[in-house]
């Protein structure tokens, strides 16, 4: 029997689209769960631990941004994805500032398989020595048995993908780390568009909860990349 490399929860209610994302996932080795509106969700959810929740945006009994605050809230190492028809950098943005990634429709069944590859690669703790020591930075610490981070002593609660990030920035030191570096070891992207701007998007998420507990912490070479100061 072949072992499923993740579960994965996809809540869209056109049925042909949810289809086509449950048949493709599976292919992959995939565990699906399919839910058409908030309250399927809920109580899937509930019932079960998926790894990532594959959310639209637009659904008939709700909003899925605000289903993904629910369900984070109840489970905060839930990966989230947003499926979404909106491509306007508000609403990118609005999407990143709580979930992991974003994809817009109309969209390639391929790029979504590897979205979400990417976002577990991140997210989940397989690789996590149980006694594994924190790993610290001038006044931060960052736990990687329970993923916690903490500034002069105070908790900073962080997003997976925040975590991930500020996880290599301080594994590199008070190196300056190029932008493509930082898409590839945390976004496992390989080929991105040049006008991305998620890098940039969540090192402004770090450095708001960051600066809130001190000094300034990230610093930014223009044109290079980001490092901590």
């Amino acid at each position: 029997m072949t072992t499923a490399v993740g579960t994965v929860l996809v809540v869209e209610d056109e049925e042909s689209i949810a289809d086509v994302l449950a048949i493709a996932l599976r292919y992959h080795r995939f565990e699906v769960m399919t839910a058409g509106s908030v309250r399927e969700a809920l109580a899937l959810a509930g019932r079960t631990r998926p790894d990532v929740a594959l959310l639209d945006v637009m659904l008939p009994d709700g909003d899925g941004r605000a289903l993904g605050r629910q369900l984070r809230a109840q489970r905060p190492d839930l990966a989230l994805v947003f499926l979404t028809a909106r491509d306007s950098p508000a609403e990118i943005v609005g999407a990143l500032g709580f979930g992991d990634d974003y994809i817009t429709k109309p969209f390639d069944i391929d790029v979504v398989i590897a979205r979400i590859t990417a976002v577990l690669r991140r997210t989940r703790a397989e690789d996590v020595l149980p006694q594994r020591p924190p790993l610290r930075y001038g006044d931060l610490e960052l736990d990687e048995t329970t993923y916690s981070v903490h500034r002069a002593g105070r908790t900073v609660e962080l997003t997976p993908t925040e975590y991930a990030l500020l996880r290599f920035l301080v594994r590199n030191g008070g190196r300056i780390v190029p932008k493509e570096q930082l898409l590839r070891h945390v976004w496992q992207y390989e080929h991105t568009p040049p006008e991305s701007t998620v890098v940039e998007t969540y090192i402004s998420y770090l450095r708001r909860k960051l600066d809130a507990l001190g000094p300034p912490v990230i610093t930014t070479r223009r044109g290079v990349g980001y490092g901590l100061a």
